[in-house]
Order: structure tokens, then sequence, then C-alpha cells
């Protein structure tokens, strides 16, 4: 058997310290991060598909509250993207290989199609010739109309968005009370308290 060089023991424990620690759960900022994003994202859901019913006076309220949540939406992606991209406020994997490599795709994919969400709430606002309403304070286009065809293409991108978000939320919130409920493994614990003790002590009862 072949002895390990002494350099090489030396440079492995040298990698091993600096390599970052990864936390074992997630901070109590990325929890409010996460949970104000899904109650964000359910009530613009609601908004758009019920101001159809409602009387003139109240669909303008419920159109602009829409637009604000939409604008307030886009700034707590912007914050939970920088955040959750920082070292320090990663977690380690909580699954196999396989589940953490669809587990982050899910991820992901929420993110992205968020992204696109809002972008595409912009856009179809201004291409219609009309401000952004931030609760009262008005954002102008900052180009051109599009096309009455254009235009409502965008709305339908966005529209089909939406539908898509809700999916891949949907999946991730059951994905979640699967391990919760059947697996028991503390997996949702991680984003309900930033107390490791808790989750640990969850994942003992199982």
């Amino acid at each position: 058997m072949f002895k390990e060089k002494p350099t090489n023991v030396a440079s492995r424990a040298k990698t091993l310290n600096e390599a970052p620690t990864l936390r074992s759960h997630y901070d109590s900022f990325s929890i409010v991060l996460h949970w104000t994003t899904a109650v964000i994202v359910l009530l613009q859901f609601a908004l758009a598909h019920t101001w159809g019913f409602a009387p003139k006076p109240e669909r303008h309220l419920m159109i602009v509250a829409h637009m604000s949540f939409g604008i307030l939406l886009a700034a707590v992606l912007a914050v939970r993207i920088a955040w959750r991209t920082t070292p320090a406020h990663q977690v380690a994997p909580a699954d196999t290989e396989l589940l953490e490599l669809l587990s982050k795709a899910i991820h992901y994919l929420l993110y992205a199609l968020l992204v696109v969400g809002a972008v595409l709430g912009f856009v179809l606002r201004w291409s219609g010739n009309e401000a952004m309403s931030f609760f009262g304070l008005l954002i102008p286009p900052p180009f051109a109309p599009f096309s009455r065809a254009t235009h409502g293409t965008v709305g339908q991108a966005h529209d089909l968005v939406g539908w898509a978000i809700i999916a891949a939320a949907g999946g991730h919130a059951l994905a979640a009370l699967f391990h919760h409920y059947v697996l028991r493994d503390g997996v949702l614990m991680r984003m309900v308290t930033s107390d490791p003790d808790a989750r640990n002590s969850y994942s003992r009862k199982r």
C-alpha cells in the first residue's frame, strides 16, 4: 500500500480548512423573504383572477394593488436572489444527490418564472401606454407603446407565466409536504424556523 505524500496531505487539509462551511438551516431573513414571496404571489394571482367580477371602482383599486404588489415582488426577488447567492447564506443539501438536483431545478425554474413574470408585468402596462402605479405613485412608460396585437401577446404571455408560477409553486409545496408528513425528515422545518435544534428535534421524533 502506497502512503500519500506529506505534501498532498497538507494541501488537502489546507483546502478543507479554506472551504466554506454551509449552514444546516436557513437564516431568519431568508425565511421572511421566502414566505413574503409566497404570500405576494398568491395575492397577485387572486387579484388578477377576481377583479373581473368586481364593479369598476373596486376593480380599479384591485388593478392598482396588483401593480403595486408586483413592484414590491420585484424588489423582494432582487433582495432574495442577492441574499441567497452570498456564500454565508447558502445551506447544505438536504436530500440525496438526485433529489437535491431536482429540488434545485424547481427552485431555479421558480426564480426564472418570477423574474419573467415581473418583467412582463411592467412591459404589459407600459406597452399599452399606461403608467405603472405603486400605491398611487405613477411610473410613466419609458418607451413608445406597442401595437395592439403585440400588446395582446404580452398580456397572454404574462397570464401564461402566472399559471406556470402557480403550477411550479404548487409542485414545490407538495414536495415540501411530502417531506414533512411522509418522510418526516425536517426539510420543511428548515424554512419554518432558523433554529437548527427545532429541526433536529422534529427529525428525531419520526
